[in-house]
């Protein structure tokens, strides 16, 4: 089934009255109010199209539904969806439905309204930014084939060499690397594979192979000559030689939940942690090598939409002692790195599911990415007024920011692109980096490093590009 339909610009909040008009209209008669479905737990998703644009035609798949409900899908009180489908036996069902080539980017509402029993929910399908591919002339780019599974990469200014974390599938990971490069080469000089992880409890509570203690973020530590990884499945972080890649420490499972990303304070002698599957920013002691604090971040959203803290991507402005953690929720703590006090948490209007942040010192401006609505906001770090809010290109994970030549390279993984801001917010280039954008960061003298992950059969994954502006 196949039909289509109009979006505005006009987005926004779907009132109570809105989703009972479109109810009413999916009936030829008047409602009944019939014994409702009171344990509703079903649900739409987008299939077969990684991404949504204006002008293409998208499936919607829904599960979770109760066999023989009807299923109707309606946006600005019309139908998109044509006549109600059933759910199968199974409780699932597909549609098809027509984005207009005028659709408007962003998060439409649309009512999915359902008899039999009677429910509703509203489902936010997303229509991504098309931004076309510019700019490549103005960049030198080389790029080498690494390892599967890339995940991030960190510069050493103190041996110019890249440090490169990769791993392979879910638990138990079976494969992963910590791998390093010649900065100007690409050529990897070392790689080693972590230690066995102890047994894990599967679901049903027995004893599962836990894998390798695998590797994701990664972060420098010059001063004394290490690299610290996360170690996400074991919640946890480790530390590794730069020199030969030995194994300094392994801390226990537990030290971070879900560690996601890992940043140095070379100054005071910190390593700070993202934990991703709570409020906190774990902190740990580079010289001694343990764990001395925890810190707890408080959202700064109150009322039915707030949530707790999600820590994702960390930002370390060392000169000023401040360190910038983005929540999921479309926040960004700025914390003392001296004291570790949280000194203000500022609200991020227009990122959702935000993942990714950098900072410019030099004009006090942080740079938010936001998977969720496929943007960059720009805010001043002292204030929180956005200065601009910039579409990029479809699934913005991750942002950095290079001081040498003042410009902003975002990863936009749905898109598989990685776009070029100034500092205002002008798109200087729009690259080409399919299939799947992971990280990117900074190196020397401008250079940004940008490590792509995929399909193992796609001939573009795993590779790691050199970018450098001419």
């Amino acid at each position: 089934m196949k039909t289509s339909f109009a979006f505005t610009s006009r987005l926004g909040r779907l009132a109570l009255a809105s989703t009972a008009a479109a109810a009413l209209a999916a009936c030829a008669s008047a409602p009944q109010f019939a014994q409702p479905d009171a344990n509703f737990e079903g649900r739409v998703s987008v299939v077969e199209t990684p991404v949504v644009y204006a002008g293409s035609t998208v499936k919607l798949a829904g599960s979770n539904f109760k066999p023989g409900q009807q299923v109707q899908f309606f946006y600005e009180g019309q139908s998109i969806s044509g006549s109600p489908v059933t759910a199968d036996a199974e409780g699932k069902f597909t549609v098809q439905t027509a984005i207009p080539a005028q659709a408007a980017p962003g998060r439409h509402p649309v009512v999915v309204s359902v008899t039999d029993p009677a429910a509703a929910l509203v489902y936010p399908l997303k229509v991504s930014p098309n931004v076309p591919l510019s700019g490549a002339e103005r960049f030198e780019v080389q790029t080498e084939k690494l390892v599967p599974g890339l995940y991030q990469s960190a510069y050493s200014a103190k041996n110019n060499t890249v440090f490169v974390t990769s791993a392979v599938g879910r638990p138990p990971v079976t494969r992963s690397e910590l791998v390093k490069l010649n900065a100007d080469t690409l050529q990897i000089e070392k790689r080693v594979s972590p230690a066995e992880a102890p047994a894990r409890r599967g679901r049903d509570g027995t004893a599962q192979p836990g894998g390798l203690f695998a590797v994701y973020g990664v972060g420098v530590d010059d001063a004394n000559g290490n690299v610290w990884v996360t170690v996400t499945r074991q919640n946890t972080v480790a530390v590794y030689r730069q020199s030969d890649l030995a194994l300094v420490k392994q801390f226990e499972p537990g030290a971070a939940s879900h560690a996601r990303d890992v940043v140095i304070d070379e100054r005071h002698g910190k390593a700070f942690i993202s934990a991703a599957r709570s409020p906190n920013v774990e902190v740990f002691d580079t010289k001694t090598l343990q764990k001395t604090a925890s810190i707890v971040l408080e959202s700064g959203v109150r009322g039915p939409a707030a949530q707790p803290f999600a820590t994702m991507s960390l930002a370390l402005d060392a000169a000023s002692n401040q360190l910038f953690v983005v929540s999921a929720g479309g926040e960004v703590a700025v914390i003392n790195t001296a004291t570790n006090a949280v000194e203000k948490v500022l609200p991020v209007k227009d990122a959702f599911s935000a993942s990714g942040v950098a900072y410019d010192a030099a004009t006090g401006r942080l740079f938010v990415a936001a998977q969720g609505s496929d943007n960059v906001v720009i805010l001043d770090a002292k204030s929180g007024e956005v200065l601009q809010n910039v579409l990029v290109g479809a699934g913005a994970l991750n942002v950095a920011f290079d001081p040498v030549k003042r410009l902003a390279y975002v990863s936009n993984r749905g898109s598989g692109t990685l776009t070029v801001l100034d500092v205002d917010g002008n798109i200087v280039a729009n690259l080409d980096n399919k299939p799947l954008p992971n990280h990117v960061s900074v190196g020397p003298n401008g250079v940004i490093y940008a490590v792509n992950k995929g399909p193992a059969d796609h001939e573009d994954s795993d590779n790691i590009k050199r970018i450098q502006p001419k």
